[in-house]
């Protein structure tokens, strides 16, 4: 009963987790879809090329959140045979899509956009370039909202897990959330330079000052595709938890009267609500094999109430060579300098 207490908390924790995710995709859904069209309205009327990169950011943007709203249904499904460990790797399938969105609509468009100012020979229309840095004053606060939404969602993780602010930014476990931060703090740093671009540009007549704005939202996109795809690709492989966790279980195993060492011990992340742990250790001498069955099912049963994710455990019981005792010592003062690098103050 216990063993189900535990999962029923760990299940209606991830369930309010992926609420709050959802209102934050539909938030930044909402904001780019209207600011979006906007954009490319008052871009086409002014021949702002400034000004309709930004359209294609928001519309890379609205596409991308739609990829995470898939990403959220689809990786709550149930295991089957097909997939037994689940479907949790589906959120980070879906964020590596919104990252080559992100660099295909979002940065390539606006290269494309910067170069075609440059050809710009025509005066700037003064009436609808103001038209233009209206739109972009409505889209930053629109923007600002869709961020600071995202932004009190981070602080809400990061109180609960007991660390900074900045440090849990840089450290967002869930791909949609993190795509979502990313994509809103690129869209309000594209604003700025968008009004900067077409600011300069009425003021000076020169085109150069909105192509280089095009150019640095291409750049600013093409930068936040690569790290939040290489995020993805890096879950898609296989991360292991972190090195805290890590040391945390070799504790908790060690203390274990029935076991000698552990010689091994692998995670790999399934999903934001789903761990893989394989285990090898030595037992000490004089257990028979119903000790052994005992032993382990009180194991796995321990594990799983202290951290309710790791719902996927596999203990290998094994000799331990004199090689395995050496790699054990290794691995146990790698996990420790690890622990202690993270821990330095930001």
């Amino acid at each position: 009963m216990a063993g189900d207490d535990v999962h029923g908390h760990a299940r209606t924790s991830a369930s309010a987790d992926d609420a709050g995710t959802r209102l934050t995709v539909w938030v930044a859904l909402a904001a780019n879809a209207v600011i979006a069209v906007a954009k490319a309205v008052a871009g086409a009327v002014a021949g702002a090329p400034a000004l309709l990169s930004e359209a294609a950011h928001s519309g890379a943007d609205c596409l991308n959140e739609g990829f995470l709203l898939a990403s959220l249904a689809r990786s709550r499904r149930s295991p089957d045979t097909e997939h037994p460990f689940g479907y949790g790797k589906e959120r980070y399938f879906w964020s590596l899509l919104a990252a080559v969105g992100i660099f295909v609509v979002g940065g390539c468009y606006s290269f494309f956009q910067g170069f075609e100012a440059l050809r710009e020979t025509a005066e700037p229309d003064v009436g609808a370039y103001t038209a233009g840095l209206a739109v972009l004053g409505i889209a930053l606060l629109a923007e600002g909202a869709s961020l600071l939404r995202a932004l009190a969602q981070v602080r809400g993780q990061a109180r609960e897990a007991g660390v900074p602010v900045l440090r849990q930014m840089r450290t967002v476990p869930d791909p949609a959330l993190r795509t979502v931060l990313a994509e809103d703090s690129t869209a309000v740093l594209g604003v700025l330079l968008a009004a900067a671009g077409l600011g300069l540009h009425m003021a000076t007549g020169n085109p150069a000052w909105e192509a280089a704005a095009s150019m640095s939202i291409g750049l600013l996109l093409v930068f936040t595709a690569y790290r939040l795809g290489r995020a993805a690709r890096d879950q898609l492989i296989g991360e292991a938890v972190d090195a805290g966790l890590q040391r945390d279980i070799l504790r908790y195993l060690s203390a274990q009267p029935e076991v000698d060492v552990v010689t091994q011990l692998l995670t790999m992340r399934l999903g934001l609500h789903s761990t893989l742990l394989a285990v090898r250790i030595d037992l000490t001498d004089g257990l028979d094999s119903a000790g052994v069955e005992a032993m382990s099912g009180r194991l796995k049963q321990g594990i799983r109430e202290r951290w309710p994710h790791l719902d996927h455990v596999f203990l290998d019981i094994t000799r331990a060579g004199a090689g395995d005792r050496r790699a054990a010592r290794r691995f146990r003062a790698e996990l420790d300098d690890a622990v202690a690098e993270s821990a330095a103050p930001d």
